[in-house]
């Protein structure tokens, strides 16, 4: 009997894992001829050299290069896959997927937005009675709520249309604003005057199709209840209610999660992530499927990195290829029975369970039942609707383990994950384009995985004997990525105050080990370029990558960790603020043009500026003298390396001197940086010179 053709097949990507490797081993010896170098120079007693400045930036080339090695896990083994969803079996055994969207704030996510993404959820391509839609409003919005029961009476109409048409983009705002969608029916004279219709229902609420009949998924409003006495841990908050309000109405094995602004942009997702849950070779342990975040606003410039490039096209295939990336917030579909423990059952009695899942019993009896039907509208509905209330309280979790677990621990736990890349993008969102939002938001991300990294669930430590070594490192990289400031801030500082004072920590030009240093630097430049060209990227890409890197590294990595080290001495941390959906045409239009916007707090923007403007300081000071002192050839190194800073940099010092318009760096700001990088050389010229 011939076996069934395969669901999905996995490669290997060639040749960017062979090129990896070998780049690998080579760098990596490099790395080792630059630290014999400098321990031998280090603790060489006849040498005359500043103690202090060596030690600082051998410790930062050691960081550095442990975060490199972390890396090198992501790229050892990249891996695409792709699915064929026409062999899944027939509707019928397919399996209940439910999606869950939240959005916390109304004015700054708009809930036209929020709609569409509700409207695109419910026309997935998928059985309307095996799909349930959720959104949790954190913000207790009536407006949200009515514009709920309004997009519900306009999916009656834009549901049948989908299907009867085959519109591939299901998004309604997004579907009307192109001009065509690729069906086969779009010059018939019957499409056209339904799509007519359609329209008009979407710009003015009123009339509708014939099509009231047709099968609608379950739709589900929840706003759960919040108390300042009770800690609510935001969307990880609203995602817990969620999955337990879900788990008594329609408790579908399947969970689909969704930001409110990340529609789904190619309806066959569902299919395609069963045909990873459903394939018996991996579905056992298959937590979730993956897919990237893609987003439509990306300019071709692209000066923040918004797309997230480096993430999705190199990390997360590269973790793929080792069971699986981690959980990127939204855009997977993840196995119910997977957020409740390992892929081994065990029998656990009642008393153990309602200490970690609470005191619901009707919760309790779902963990172990499978999807049920619309509960709402039967008899005991109002006993259920009761039920949800308790579920949805802030008293819930109380003496309980919901919310005690991390991102890492399903892996840790036996759970395995895949990431699917499909040519069309399952997902589209609005990106970050402000350089104020993307400072918030990205703070916060990295705030959490180095919290994660230093807790007891760290990727080193406590997944070592559950994962393979290269996966622990792979995850470790994510979550100590925001300790780059330290050595990146060390780079920016300590070479330019040796320049400035004349003391070389750098070999010179016509010394041997000057092309240790020189190679460590050009191999790391080219292997960056090589991965941004190999995944579609360009030299602009490149250049901006790095840019945005240093940049990031200087401002919202080095944020995230003191927020972290707050944290650690009991102070209250940066709170949740939700990125800004809001379409500000001034942010757009300088982001277009490849202009940055440096409207953000003085906190944020004076380390920055103070940086670049010390080193326009060190540069001119250190240059004058390395003339008047002939001294080119041990100083060569610090001259390059603060003049690359300074190239880099330009967009900043562009907004300190050159524009006049909004988005300009404050004048208040720049004189601020110019006191504080003055104090900062003065006070480090007497410390280093001891």
């Amino acid at each position: 009997m011939a076996e069934n053709p395969p669901l999905h097949v996995c490669r290997v990507q060639q040749p960017q894992a062979s090129i990896s490797r070998i780049h690998s081993l080579v760098h990596s010896m490099a790395i080792l001829a630059l630290f014999y170098y400098r321990v031998s120079i280090l603790f060489d007693s006849t040498r005359d050299k500043p103690t202090l400045a060596w030690a600082l930036i051998f410790a930062s080339e050691i960081l550095l290069s442990f975060l490199w090695i972390l890396n090198q896990a992501n790229r050892w083994r990249p891996v695409s896959r792709t699915a064929f969803p026409e062999r899944l079996p027939a509707d019928k055994e397919l399996p209940a997927i439910d999606v869950f969207i939240c959005t916390a704030d109304p004015k700054r996510e708009p809930t036209v937005e929020v709609m569409n993404t509700v409207l695109s959820a419910m026309s997935l391509d998928y059985p309307p009675e095996k799909l349930s839609v959720y959104l949790s409003d954190d913000g207790g919005s009536s407006l949200t709520l009515y514009a709920m029961q309004e997009a519900l009476f306009f999916a009656r109409s834009w549901l049948p249309f989908c299907r009867m048409y085959g519109v591939k983009t299901r998004c309604p705002k997004v579907y009307f604003s192109e001009s065509e969608d690729g069906h086969s029916h779009s010059q018939s004279t019957e499409f056209m005057a339904d799509r007519e219709t359609i329209k008009v229902i979407h710009v003015k609420s009123n009339g509708a199709i014939d099509m009231d009949h047709a099968a609608m998924p379950l739709l589900v409003y929840v706003s759960r209840e919040k108390r300042p006495t009770h800690p609510h841990h935001f969307k990880a908050g609203a995602l817990n209610v969620l999955l337990r309000v879900s788990g008594v109405l329609s408790n579908s094995p399947y969970i689909l999660v969704l930001d409110c602004d990340m529609n789904c942009n190619d309806p066959t997702s569902a299919r395609q992530a069963m045909c990873f849950h459903l394939d018996p070779k991996i579905s056992h342990s298959l937590s979730f499927v993956q897919f990237p975040q893609n987003f439509y606003n990306i300019s071709e410039n692209d000066i923040y990195d918004s797309q997230l490039r480096s993430l999705f096209k190199i990390l997360w295939p590269g973790l793929d290829g080792h069971r699986g990336p981690i959980l990127s917030g939204t855009g997977f579909y993840i196995k119910r029975k997977s957020l409740y423990g390992s892929p081994t059952p065990k029998d656990i009695d009642l008393i153990q369970l309602k200490q970690c899942f609470g005191p619901s019993n009707e919760f309790i009896a779902s963990l172990r039942q499978i999807h049920r039907c619309n509960t709402i509208g039967n008899e005991d509905s109002s006993n259920v609707l009761q039920e949800t209330r308790l579920l949805a309280s802030c008293t819930y979790e109380k003496h309980t383990q919901w919310g005690e677990q991390a991102r890492f621990i399903l892996h840790c736990n036996g759970w395995t994950s895949v990431y699917c890349q499909p040519s069309r993008p399952a997902f589209l969102g609005s990106a970050t384009v402000n350089f104020n939002d993307i400072f918030i938001q990205q703070t916060r991300w990295n705030c959490g995985l180095l919290q994660v990294g230093f807790s007891r669930f760290c990727p080193l430590t406590y997944g070592s004997s559950r994962m393979s070594v290269l996966q622990s490192m792979g995850y470790g990289f994510l979550a100590f990525r925001p300790l780059f400031s330290i050595p990146l801030l060390c780079f920016a500082t300590i070479p330019q105050l040796c320049l400035f004072n004349g003391i070389p920590i750098y070999p010179k030009v016509s010394d041997s080990w000057f092309f240790v240093f020189a190679f460590v630097f050009v191999s790391a430049v080219c292997k960056h370029l090589s991965e941004a060209l190999l995944s579609g990227g360009s030299f602009r890409i490149w250049w901006n990558e790095q840019r945005i890197w240093m940049l990031r590294s200087v401002t919202v990595y080095f944020f995230g960790f003191l927020d972290v080290a707050m944290k650690w001495i009991g102070k209250r941390g940066t709170g949740f603020v939700p990125t800004s959906k809001v379409i500000d045409k001034e942010h757009i239009e300088r982001y277009q043009m490849g202009k940055f916007d440096f409207q953000a707090p003085t906190m944020l923007l004076v380390p920055l500026i103070a940086l670049v403007v010390l080193n326009m300081e060190t540069f001119i000071g250190g240059v004058g003298r390395v003339i008047i002192e002939r001294s080119y050839d041990k100083m060569f190194g610090q001259i390059f390396l603060t003049f690359f800073i300074l190239i880099i940099s330009y967009p900043v010092i562009e907004g300190m001197i050159q524009r006049k318009d909004r988005g300009r760096v404050p004048t208040s700001v720049t004189l601020l940086s110019v006191i504080f990088s003055i104090i900062f050389l003065s006070l480090g010229s007497v410390i280093l010179i001891q």
